[in-house]
């Protein structure tokens, strides 16, 4: 079985500006006398690859450990697009997706639900309505943030609002166009609107 690591290490990961790079602590050493090694870690809950849940932009949306876990884990189809994301390239990239779709072996769960962006892609509010309107469980994309970085807050309203799991931070250069399985659970972080996760894709099983 193929597996893609599609996440950021943290300590050097790209961070969102204005956001404190992640920091290690050593807590304590070996090499000092301690009776073992302890890392201590200083970062935001948005850094390196992470999820959005809906409360980061919502007063009262759902937090990071109220989002069903199933949004975040299942069939996802990785689809290469470069610049600004119109609704014409998302309706393009659904009807890819619903066609990768007939292929699986998964009645209730498809990779039309998840959708993944490779490339340096920034999503439009025209394209965010696309997707909001398809009722996918989660978007993600390389960027650090969905939409325009100067500007990120619409498309996120829009997306959040349809409770859509917003998968920041990824790494898909190493991934071709097609359907895997994706397992992004975030940490389980009470009340947060965010949290960073070990987001990997593996190859679809048919038996």
């Amino acid at each position: 079985m193929k597996i893609y690591d599609i996440s950021q290490e943290v300590f050097n990961c790209t961070v969102f500006p204005g956001d404190p790079q992640p920091e290690r602590i050593l807590m304590q050493r070996i090499e000092n006398g301690d009776i073992c090694n302890l890392t201590g870690i200083n970062m935001c809950a948005h850094n390196g690859t992470h999820v959005d849940a809906p409360y980061h932009f919502i007063d009262g949306g759902k937090t990071i450990d109220e989002v069903d876990l199933g949004r975040f884990i299942g069939p996802a189809f990785v689809a290469e697009h470069n610049g600004t994301v119109t609704a014409e390239d998302a309706k393009r990239i659904i009807c890819m997706a619903k066609e990768a779709d007939k292929d699986l072996p998964f009645p209730d769960d498809k990779a039309s639900c998840r959708i993944l962006v490779k490339g340096k892609a920034v999503v439009s509010e025209e394209a965010a309505r696309v997707f909001a309107d398809e009722n996918i469980k989660l978007f993600g994309n390389e960027s650090q943030t969905v939409g325009p970085e100067d500007a990120p807050r619409a498309v996120h309203l829009i997306m959040l609002s349809k409770e859509i799991v917003l998968l920041e931070g990824i790494r898909l250069q190493a991934v071709p166009e097609g359907v895997y399985m994706l397992n992004a659970a975030p940490i389980n972080l009470g009340g947060a609107d965010g949290a960073p996760c070990r987001a990997i894709l593996t190859d679809i099983c048919t038996y």
